[in-house]
């Protein structure tokens, strides 16, 4: 399936890119101006991120309470993530299952050599072969996007930004008066760095979420697969008990639905709406069986 780029997607990545950029050029040397030396705190988080780069994929999995499944386990499962990646010009990612009732999927790993595909029994259980199929592509777009990488990237300063905040009373200068004034700015500046790089972090989330729909329906040829799987999901949530919705929260940013949580979940989400999503997936059907582009812009 070719499809020409959507240059309205990729053009709002760039420039939130460029706006966390340039936010973060700015906040580096307001504290190099404050600290004099800010290299050991640089030095710490990028060992945290290098340790969250790395061991991601662990991490995720762990937290989900899944486990790697082999080819005896779960065939099907096997089998069609193998023939998707060729699709795809992928290595077949790990296979991992989490028993939940929640119907959801999520990809994690720092490269496309060292990715996994976790999915949930509820997802199983919900979706027909074909809609699986486009959750699958979906996440298998995310890997070849180095979407982890990206991520992990874009979050870096933002992250000290809200250790500073958090922990701004660490540099206060042992109580000294004189020195208050200073660490109070860089805290306040931090909170500000911090809030600003949040929504822009959450909106490049968003555009990445649009740009792995379209690469699932690049990898299956099939935009109505995914578009009818985010319906069936979004319909089945609301059906699953609140207790497991709580236990997987945490893990938004990962699944192919996030699991909302009132008006400031909705927000601040990693994803954009179902709604949006779908109408998009719509659009790239068209597009499909016209041969042409449909010329709709992404929503934000």
């Amino acid at each position: 399936m070719q499809w020409q780029t959507d240059w309205g997607l990729r053009g709002r990545m760039v420039f939130t890119g460029f706006l966390l950029f340039a936010l973060y050029i700015v906040f580096a040397g307001l504290l190099v101006a404050y600290f004099g030396n800010i290299v050991p705190m640089l030095v710490m988080l990028g060992g945290f991120s290098l340790v969250q780069y790395y061991f991601s994929d662990t991490l995720a999995l762990k937290s989900m309470g899944a486990r790697t499944v082999d080819e005896n386990e779960y065939p099907e499962l096997h089998d069609t993530i193998t023939r998707l990646s060729r699709q795809a010009d992928l290595p077949k990612p790990t296979v991992a299952v989490t028993d939940s009732r929640v119907p959801n999927a999520f990809a994690a790993g720092r490269n496309q050599k060292n990715a996994t595909v976790c999915v949930t029994t509820g997802i199983l259980q919900a979706l027909s072969e074909e809609e699986l199929e486009g959750v699958l592509a979906h996440e298998l777009a995310h890997i070849k996007n180095r979407d982890v990488m990206v991520m992990t990237i874009a979050s870096f300063l933002s992250t000290l930004a809200f250790i500073v905040v958090r922990w701004g009373w660490l540099f206060s200068g042992g109580g000294d008066a004189r020195n208050q004034a200073p660490v109070w700015v860089a805290i306040l500046v931090s909170l500000v760095v911090w809030v600003i790089s949040f929504l822009l972090i959450r909106a490049l989330s968003r555009y990445r979420e649009y740009s792995a729909d379209r690469g699932a329906a690049m990898i299956t040829g099939k935009p109505s697969a995914l578009a009818s799987a985010l319906m069936t999901i979004s319909g089945r949530m609301d059906k699953v008990p609140k207790e497991d919705m709580r236990e997987q929260a945490e893990m938004n940013a990962f699944f192919i639905i996030p699991i909302r949580s009132g008006f400031i979940g909705k927000i601040a989400s990693t994803h954009p709406s179902t709604e949006n999503r779908i109408e998009k997936l719509r659009d790239l059907e068209r597009e499909l069986e016209t041969g042409s582009p449909s010329g709709r812009s992404v929503p934000a």
